[in-house]
């Protein structure tokens, strides 16, 4: 007999992807915002603040919503995904990255609103080589970190490890680790501690991509063999 449970219906995985990318970008920008204003004269204090409250909201996200979608909240993680061997339809991984991206955008807009900041585009330029490097860096880490996790069956330590390296990858990365084409769609969004200037978002995007394609080589080349669903979800 098959027990492996039935996927949600898209409808409702589109909407968790939705929702906890808005909430993850709510709470990058949100909390930038709040670290620019309690600690005006201390840039390494305010990055503190900012990757303490990113890494600890995309850990309760990821736990919320990974039962619903996989909480994936990343286009790169939704392909390296698939890439990996999820039986996934184009047209899902279409309605996944556009769920993705309208949400990060309306958490952009959500923590403005909330600190009474408007919304406005970004004049952050933060397309340096070494920032670009540093994003690919990132991107391929969290791919390795997410998918040696789920093919070795350990997919219940996804949520803290994802979290955990996140917030370290704020501080070892040049780039402070966006890692997310979506969630660096949305930060265009804010011209706030967090946001990130429109003509920066092109390079970044790429490098995330490449990142990520870098990532599923690494997760092939050290974990080539995904235990069976049944283990795997234990």
């Amino acid at each position: 007999m098959n027990t492996t449970p039935e996927p949600a219906p898209l409808w409702r995985r589109a909407s968790a992807e939705l929702v906890g990318t808005g909430l993850l970008v709510t709470v990058v920008v949100g909390s930038g915002i709040a670290a620019q204003r309690l600690s005006p004269d201390d840039v390494g204090l305010q990055l503190l603040e900012n990757s303490l409250a990113t890494a600890l909201g995309l850990t309760i996200l990821i736990l919320v919503f990974q039962s619903v979608s996989g909480a994936h909240f990343n286009p790169v993680v939704t392909l390296a995904d698939r890439v990996l061997g999820a039986r996934v339809r184009g047209a899902e991984i279409a309605v996944y990255v556009t769920a993705q991206i309208v949400g990060a955008v309306g958490g952009a807009v959500l923590a403005g609103l909330m600190f009474e900041t408007p919304t406005a585009l970004s004049a952050t330029d933060r397309a340096a080589p070494g920032h670009l490097l540093g994003e690919v860096v990132a991107t391929a880490g969290l791919v390795l970190v997410i998918f040696a996790l789920v093919r070795t069956g350990r997919i219940a330590l996804v949520a803290p490890a994802v979290g955990a390296y996140i917030g370290a990858a704020y501080w070892f990365t040049s780039s402070t680790s966006f890692a997310n084409p979506a969630v660096t769609i949305g930060r265009i969004f804010t011209d706030t501690f967090a946001g990130i200037a429109p003509a920066s978002t092109p390079w970044y995007l790429a490098a995330q991509l490449l990142g990520g394609a870098l990532g599923v080589g690494l997760v092939l080349l050290f974990f080539p063999h995904r235990l069976p669903h049944r283990e795997a979800s234990a």
